[in-house]
């Protein structure tokens, strides 16, 4: 072939393969939220997707499948139509306490691409703002003179929240009630600011109405680091407990998806991550903005995965956890 129709033959394929991923999206993307609207992942995922729109061209329309901690919206997700037309917004309980406690039949990560990671938070342990505890150290101690009355929430037993409130407990030496509000932050939120629970082991994000509110406070994080929405609460390791937890949000569409929406997606969750009204509209809000491509989050998952289940084995075997 000549130089002349070798060059003519590639620009040919190039075009062709630029077509191709200018044909996607055609139409409307469904996103699935597998938590109830109102939530601290609902508004989150809601207000991130609202931005993608603007870099892929189509309209992305939310849909709040709640059940199993996550997991029958997630389920529906690996069993729709691998055409890149569905994706669904993952959370901690997606990838770890549903195939964990295996509350869903017929569930298996191995049937999802991850796109990217959206968000990451350390687990806050939030109380009302009328609250007797001023520190960790006051409210550890209020718990040991009083084991099993302090009542703490979280989103569902075994998960993203639930796993933080026992290891804490077991690293202070206290004992608590562990309430679950499976519909998520929104409840937990309801609870705490009723009355009806003394804490709430959360994401601050979760929380931000009401600490915006001047209705809550957060006693601690526990990140490697002091979380910017609440610089003037310390770390659990500042104060001398070795608790380490967070979350992540996470979007996934069927593995066999075409690879024209798989790199369409991802592209477009990375700009938008670049985006700077979009930047300022998640520091607003507590968002808790932060991106991981589809490589590093498969990885991130796998190990995130083995460490969670080694801990609640672990729980289980003392006897803190129940399977």
């Amino acid at each position: 072939m000549s130089l002349k129709k070798l060059v003519s033959a590639v620009g040919l394929m190039l075009l062709m393969a630029g077509v191709a991923h200018a044909e996607y999206p055609k139409k409307d993307i469904i996103n699935i939220i597998p938590w109830s609207a109102g939530g601290g992942t609902d508004a989150a995922v809601r207000g991130f997707m609202h931005h993608v729109e603007k870099q892929i061209g189509a309209k992305i329309v939310n849909q709040n499948i709640t059940g199993a901690q996550s997991g029958i919206g997630i389920a529906k997700l690996m069993r729709s139509r691998p055409d890149g037309y569905t994706i669904g917004s993952m959370t901690w309980d997606s990838v770890i306490t549903v195939p964990y406690n295996k509350l869903v039949p017929g569930y298996d990560l191995a049937k999802l691409h991850f796109l990217g990671t959206i968000t990451m938070h350390p687990t806050a342990l939030v109380v009302a703002a009328d609250a007797p505890w001023k520190t960790l150290e006051e409210f550890a101690a209020a718990a040991k003179a009083a084991p099993n009355t302090i009542s703490v929430s979280n989103v569902g037993s075994g998960g993203v929240w639930h796993l933080p409130a026992l290891d804490m407990a077991d690293k202070m030496g206290i004992e608590l009630r562990h309430i679950p509000y499976p519909k998520g932050s929104g409840p937990q939120r309801e609870a705490l600011l009723s009355g009806e629970t003394d804490a709430a082991s959360i994401s601050i994000s979760g929380a931000l109405p009401a600490l915006k509110a001047g209705k809550a406070r957060v006693l601690g994080v526990m990140g490697e680091k002091r979380d910017a929405l609440a610089p003037d609460a310390p770390t659990f390791k500042e104060a001398g407990f070795d608790v380490l937890w967070g979350s992540m949000r996470v979007v996934a569409l069927p593995k066999d998806a075409p690879d024209e929406a798989k790199t369409a997606l991802e592209e477009a969750f990375a700009k938008t991550m670049q985006n700077e009204e979009f930047l300022k509209w998640a520091n607003e809000t507590g968002m808790g903005p932060y991106w991981m491509g589809a490589e590093d989050t498969a990885a991130y998952i796998k190990d995130i995965q083995a460490k969670a289940f080694r801990l609640t084995d672990d729980l289980i075997a003392k006897g803190i956890l129940k399977k």
